[in-house]
């Protein structure tokens, strides 16, 4: 076995998956969310037509409100923290952190299974490249 075919391999499947984008995000307030899911995960529901984080595809039923229907462990933001200094809520639209010291929320998205895939598959592949090289070395 050559220790540097080894090593290269292991390189290559290294770069391969560290060129992988990272899918992490923060949401910043200034536009709607991507799905009711990011919305929940950041403290909001019944977000009203007009709240800078509506958008009409959060809005099935299309009555105006969306994202409506919390999971059953939803926690709503707490309000207590804004620096716009909104009062406790009732788990409706919120209002946007104006430079407080939060941390930035941040979650997978609808490609993060993708990109464990495809990280899986180049493992995968490379590992098979290894395999069939030394079958062919041991054929010689």
């Amino acid at each position: 076995m050559i220790p540097f075919r080894t090593s290269a391999a292991a390189l290559f499947a290294a770069v391969a998956l560290a060129a992988v984008p990272a899918t992490a995000v923060a949401h910043n307030g200034s536009h709607p969310f991507e799905n009711c899911t990011e919305a929940y995960d950041n403290g909001y529901s019944n977000i009203p037509e007009g709240d800078e984080h509506y958008g009409e595809h959060l809005d099935r039923d299309k009555d105006g409100i969306g994202c409506d229907q919390p999971p059953s462990d939803f926690v709503p933001r707490d309000e207590s923290d804004d620096d716009a200094g909104a009062g406790a809520g009732d788990g409706g639209a919120k209002e946007e952190n104006d430079g407080g010291t939060d941390l930035a929320e941040t979650g997978g998205s609808d490609t993060t299974p993708y990109i464990a895939a495809a990280g899986g598959a180049v493992v995968l592949l490379g590992g098979g490249l290894m395999i069939a090289a030394r079958k062919r070395r041991e054929n010689r």
